[in-house]
């Protein structure tokens, strides 16, 4: 999958609430569908689906312990999107300091 690629598909992951509750449920250690579902109200085989959308994404990776098959989370898509973000942080700041800067021009002036 190309980075582009990859974007996408976290973000498409990403853009569904309930998704982002199995990844927080996630990051404080693994988990079967069972106990992803148990907060909801829906059914495992619903979580599943989810759960698919995530492991597409490459945000989960799916084990098998015994008959469970527990999911955990997968840091290496979130990391990538992360960095796309941090590029824009910088304009984002730049942004505000132009504002506080103008803020500051008014205040003076003000007084």
């Amino acid at each position: 999958m190309s980075y582009e690629q990859q974007l996408d598909a976290t973000f498409a992951a990403l853009a569904d609430p309930t998704r982002r509750a199995i990844l927080a449920r996630l990051a404080l250690g693994d988990a079967s569908v069972a106990e992803l579902a148990e907060p909801f109200s829906m059914s495992q085989p619903a979580v599943s689906k989810h759960l698919k959308v995530l492991e597409r994404a490459g945000l989960i990776r799916r084990g098998r312990d015994a008959q469970r098959r527990p999911a955990r989370i997968e840091a290496k898509p979130l990391q990538a999107a992360n960095l796309w973000i941090e590029r824009y942080r910088a304009l984002w700041e730049a942004n505000y300091a132009r504002l506080d800067n103008l803020l500051e021009e008014l205040k003076a002036k003000k007084d």
